[in-house]
């Protein structure tokens, strides 16, 4: 089992591996998507700070403020679609992402066993803890790495590490 300290040295690293990603692919290539239907840099930024903010945030909070809250999900293609993401700012999209990421890995850090073993239901997951929140969120973070691995591949950039 994943330690609290290991789920949150990993779900920090997630913001510097954006900011990396960034750093390697040019201005102009930002809103490149790979293929149809897949994330350019300015949208997984703009997803993952939404996710972040309106998803993860309101999560935990329900979860230490309610007994066994019903949580909803986030539609993530839907949001994207109906916020316009490749018109948005990367850099203001990955700073707000940090930042929300950052607020909400201090609140994790603080949290003592009890806390963490607070439950909720979150749909295909059933009951979860806010521990298993933590996890899932560490998930979704592997996936968008691996899809942002593969843009800067099919766009011949190297990727971080």
């Amino acid at each position: 089992m994943t330690t609290l300290g290991e789920l949150v040295e990993r779900l920090a690293g997630m913001p510097r591996f954006l900011g990396e990603c960034a750093d390697r692919v040019p201005r102009a290539e930002w809103t490149r998507q790979p293929g149809r239907g897949l994330f350019s840099l300015v949208e997984h930024c703009c997803h993952l700070r939404d996710l972040e903010e309106e998803g993860y945030t309101l999560r935990l909070r329900r979860m230490l403020r309610e007994e066994r809250p019903v949580l909803d999900d986030f539609d993530g293609g839907a949001v994207a679609a109906g916020r316009n993401y490749p018109a948005q700012d990367l850099a203001s999209a990955m700073q707000a992402f940090g930042e929300a990421r950052a607020r909400n890995l201090a609140l994790l850090s603080s949290l003592d066993p009890r806390a963490l073993a607070r439950t909720a239901t979150f749909g295909e997951h059933g009951t979860i803890t806010v521990q298993r929140l933590a996890e899932l969120m560490v998930e979704h973070d592997a996936g968008h790495r691996g899809e942002l691995e593969a843009l800067l591949a099919s766009l011949g950039h190297p990727t971080p590490r």
